[in-house]
């Protein structure tokens, strides 16, 4: 490097320098706003809703294309253990996730777990949409898939047991006496081993701790698929004609 060009790069940092010091005017010492409400008061401008009316256009006739037909609707309040929505979001993440994990993995799926607040939205008969799938699971999680020892499912599966909520569950079993009391749990059809790990596939939400639930006290592993749970939901209406799912014997109460 000749001396011309080193004397130019000296002034070129010299002046950012002094610039930089120039638009330093003391520290910062007071904020100031005011609450700008939006409401039906304020008013469209309409070279924005010109720009912008193609794009919403072409959002709204994907979100509402039928992909499927519900005969019935499907319910959160049909059961007290296990209802239809319920049913179909746990089917739709175990049967959406297997593949995926084996794949992954090269591990088996045993049963899906969800919460019951997380399902915001029921499913009304009639065509069902790419919207609804946005109603049903307005959030931006994903499925993850944990693994759990016995003790771990063991205690799972009794505050599934003690809740007042029906939470979602898929390839497992739960049947209680009439005084409430545990009588048989069975995973994958066969009875639950405390004494193996299992893989439960849920959302990323309540890994990450969700609304203290315990629904994971103890994670031996965490397998992240990278797969949003509503675009499982979607990928699923677009597989089948018909939507159904009912209330079953997955979890139930003896009389």
């Amino acid at each position: 490097m000749n001396y011309l060009k080193l004397k130019q790069i000296v002034v070129f940092i010299t002046f950012c320098f002094l610039l930089s010091c120039n638009q330093q005017k003391g520290p910062l010492s007071k904020v100031t706003g005011r609450q700008i409400k939006i409401d039906t008061s304020l008013n469209a401008v309409d070279s924005i809703e010109t720009f912008v009316a193609p794009f919403k256009n072409r959002i709204n006739e994907v979100l509402d294309s039928t992909l499927a037909y519900a005969p019935k609707s499907l319910l959160l309040d049909d059961g007290n253990r296990n209802t239809a929505m319920g049913n179909l979001m746990a089917d739709i993440v175990f049967q959406e996730t297997y593949p995926i994990f084996k794949s992954k993995m090269g591990e088996e799926l045993d049963f899906v777990v969800l919460n019951r607040g997380g399902i915001r939205s029921i499913i009304s008969k009639g065509h069902v949409t790419a919207r609804n799938a946005y109603q049903v699971m307005p959030f931006e999680n994903y499925i993850s898939v944990v693994e759990l020892s016995g003790t771990a499912v063991r205690k799972l599966i009794t505050f599934l047991s003690t809740s007042e909520r029906p939470h979602p569950i898929s390839g497992m079993q739960i049947v209680l006496n009439k005084r409430g009391a545990l009588e048989s749990v069975s995973i994958q059809g066969s009875p639950f081993d405390e004494n193996r790990n299992y893989y439960v596939a849920t959302s990323d939400y309540l890994v990450q701790g969700g609304p203290s639930i315990g629904f994971f006290d103890n994670i031996i592993s965490t397998t992240d698929t990278g797969y949003l749970l509503r675009n499982a939901i979607i990928d699923h209406f677009k597989k089948v004609d018909s939507i159904k799912a009912e209330v079953d014997d997955r979890f139930i109460q003896l009389d």
